[in-house]
């Protein structure tokens, strides 16, 4: 890095130099502002992502490193303003190899803003290798038990655990939780990231804690480089560079500030880097808890459209890593998603949306799941952004003496609904436009409320309701009186075990999420017309005809943990605008439907987890002239042993289309199939725990490697495997 540094140094140089000897003029193509197409990252820190930080990360681990500590298990708070980078250095230090050798066991725990014993017991034990396999029970477990089997996982071995952003000041609390971590072995390290010097005091063990400074001026010149130009480009573009480095000055040596304004400032010109150096947002006297000017001026540019739809994120707890589905779904169902062209989707609206927030570093910490799903954070510094644009509106009910002074509210959290007040009424009265309400609890609460009923029918503009995981008495006999209701999640209530037919009468609902007690799907669903995300299981062995099949508006669809059913509904062709289809834990499943083969919209399918499932069509043979309509883009195959030939139906049609296919716990697979060659379009190839598969696959010696040498990335039992040529 530091020769980055020393070319940029040379570059402003010459810049100085060479325009008055040769009485050059500036130059500059056009950079008007544009959608951004930078790649989501991994949550992951690799080095190369970490600028000017080297020092630290040392200092750090020489800490780690000294057995000189008297106590058998030494705390080092590091503390900082917001935004300095404390979980990037922490990162950098827990992925190093030396660290990695040095400790028996390395644990990652995100503490935020509440300090709950329980909670963090929960989450250190499903951080080690041992809480694997207890993460289900763990819900329903008391504290004695959890401690035993905290005892189990780290007893007598040596671990670094990090405790990322902590707030608790209570010395009460925090000498619980260290008790219960005396069970390691000498030499135990526990590394704390928090803003607070009460706090760092109260958990240090050192007789400072390590103070973490802002980032020197030439080493935050690099990481604006890095996020405001492409690479190559510094040099193109010197006028823009010299404005660069006085924005980066205005900084004050926060990363996060600089981050966001050079991601802000990419593929825009001149005029809109002078007028970002020269807001009158700089010139605001700032206190140290304050939002960063930095943070505001990138908000401030946001176009009107993004600017509401970042203000919603509010909605959701700090340090919560939410899906880009349920973001986008939550924006669909308020009306948020728009777009000059009539013919685009929704969702493909809020994709675009998704990742221009982010690629202005609105979020962060991205994570893809099973190549599908993304997930992602905001930090805490933006999340107070947001919720200082939304806090007349946005309530969160966290205790049962809450009160709500402002009739503006329109969006209602509980984050446990076993506090609950006992008269909602009151706390309720007046608040005629509620617009969202979301109930959730911690899995063991139970709620007596039992006119809850009552109280949601006063909100007749309920556009949103997320009853998920909660255990909430409650009844959806009323619920057609909410017309406009456009998302309900009741998943994970095992209390709902029947559908009423008022259900069916909610036509403007987009977004359903079923709960897994329920006993039969009947085919009134057909009558939900404009429903385009569906997710269910059921007790049925089979799903009835002109039902789903005839939701023409769906483009999701999630079948999971369905023990009994057998076989789908036949009429899949009616789905013509669907596009991800997911099976999940059907065990019984015996067939896919020959109507299937008709979803030609289809982008994404993940089958995984049933046992009885070998991929022929059912009546296979039939009509194959019509089998290649699929555009697939995606296809995962996970947990299914009856699959022993590949079914290259769900290949044909998708030669040019197919970029990611993934492959794993298949192991009676034989071989990959020919048509495998000819996808030219595939980029990306996962084998895991497949042995038929891992011969057949060796680089240059593998009887089906030249089926997949073409493809740019293969992974195989994690490992990346070369496919380039000799």
């Amino acid at each position: 890095m530091s020769a980055k540094v020393k070319q940029i140094r040379e570059i402003l140089d010459e810049i100085a130099s060479q325009k008055s000897k040769f009485h050059l003029t500036e130059r500059y193509e056009s950079r008007h502002v544009m959608p951004r197409e930078r790649a989501l990252t991994h949550s992951f820190v690799q080095a190369s992502e970490v600028i000017g930080r080297d020092d630290d990360k040392e200092n750090i681990i020489r800490l780690l490193q000294d057995s000189s500590d008297s106590e058998q298990i030494s705390v080092i708070p590091i503390v900082g303003i917001g935004g300095l980078g404390k979980t990037s250095l922490a990162k950098f230090v827990y992925n190093d190899e030396r660290v990695r050798n040095h400790f028996q066991l390395q644990i990652w725990v995100c503490v935020s803003e509440e300090f709950d014993i329980k909670i963090l017991t929960e989450k250190i034990i499903k951080s080690t290798e041992d809480g694997i396999t207890h993460v289900e029970k763990l819900k329903n477990m008391e504290m004695d038990q959890l401690q035993r089997i905290l005892r189990e996982s780290i007893g007598d071995k040596k671990y670094l655990l990090i405790l990322d952003d902590v707030w608790n000041d209570d010395p009460m609390k925090w000498n619980q939780l260290k008790e219960l971590l005396s069970m390691g072995a000498n030499g135990s390290k526990i590394l704390v990231t928090t803003r607070s010097n009460k706090v760092a005091s109260i958990m240090g063990t050192i007789p400072k804690a390590y103070e973490l400074s802002g980032l020197p001026e030439d080493e935050c010149v690099a990481l604006f480089t890095k996020c405001a130009f492409k690479e190559g480009q510094v040099k193109r573009y010197p006028n823009l560079l010299k404005i660069g480095v006085e924005i980066v000055k205005k900084c004050k040596g926060v990363p996060l500030a600089v981050k966001t304004l050079a991601s802000l400032l990419l593929n825009t010109d001149e005029s809109y880097w002078k007028s970002i150096r020269d807001s009158e947002l700089w010139k605001i006297a700032q206190k140290e808890t304050d939002i960063l000017p930095a943070l505001r001026l990138s908000y401030e540019q946001l176009p009107a459209h993004l600017k509401k739809c970042f203000a919603y994120c509010s909605f959701y707890p700090k340090d919560y890593a939410f899906y880009n589905w349920e973001l986008i779904q939550f924006w669909m169902a308020h009306g948020l998603l728009e777009s000059a062209n009539q013919n685009e989707e929704p969702e493909g609206i809020g994709s675009r949306y998704f990742q221009e927030l982010g690629s202005r570093s609105f979020f962060q910490d991205f994570e893809i799941r099973e190549g599908i799903w993304i997930t992602c954070k905001m930090h805490d510094l933006v999340h107070d952004l947001a919720l200082s644009l939304t806090q007349n509106e946005f309530l969160a009910i966290t205790s049962s003496t809450t009160h709500i002074s402002q009739h503006s509210v329109r969006h209602l959290l509980f984050p446990n609904s076993a506090l609950l007040p006992q008269d909602l009424s009151t706390l309720l009265q007046g608040l005629d436009h509620v617009r969202t309400v979301i109930f959730r609890s911690d899995k063991k609460s139970h709620s007596s409320q039992s006119n809850l009923d009552l109280y949601l029918l006063r909100f007749q503009y309920l556009r949103m309701l997320e009853l998920a995981h909660s255990k909430l008495e409650i009844s959806l006999d009323w619920i057609s009186a909410l017309k406009h209701l456009r998302y309900l999640h009741v998943h994970g209530n095992s209390r709902i075990k029947k559908l009423p037919n008022s259900i069916f009468k909610l036509h403007n609902l987009q977004t359903l999420l079923l709960c897994e007690g329920i006993e039969e799907l009947t085919s009134d669903i057909k009558y939900l017309i404009n429903l385009k995300y569906l997710m269910f299981s059921t007790k049925q062995k089979c799903l009835p005809m002109n039902g789903i099949g005839c939701l023409t508006s769906l483009r999701f669809l999630d079948i999971r943990s369905c023990e009994k059913l057998e076989h789908l509904f036949e009429d899949m062709q009616g789905l013509k605008h669907l596009r991800t289809l997911i099976i999940g834990d059907c065990e019984s499943l015996i067939s896919l439907p020959q109507s299937m083969k008709y979803l030609t919209a289809l982008e994404i399918l993940a089958i995984g987890n049933c046992k009885n499932l070998n991929l022929t069509l059912a009546e296979k043979g039939k009509d194959d002239k019509h089998l290649a309509q699929f555009n697939l883009q995606k296809l995962i195959l996970k947990k299914l042993p009856k699959l022993v030939d590949f079914p290259e139906w769900l290949l044909q049609g998708s030669s040019n289309t197919l970029q990611f296919l993934k492959l794993e716990s298949c192991e009676y697979l034989k071989e990959l199939p020919v048509c495998i060659q000819h996808i030219a379009s595939l980029q990306q190839l996962e084998i895991e725990n497949c042995d038929e598969l891992n011969e057949r696959c060796e680089r240059g010696k593998g009887e089906d490697w030249s089926k997949i040498a073409h493809i740019p990335k293969i992974v195989i039992n994690g490992s990346d495997i070369d496919s380039s040529y000799d």
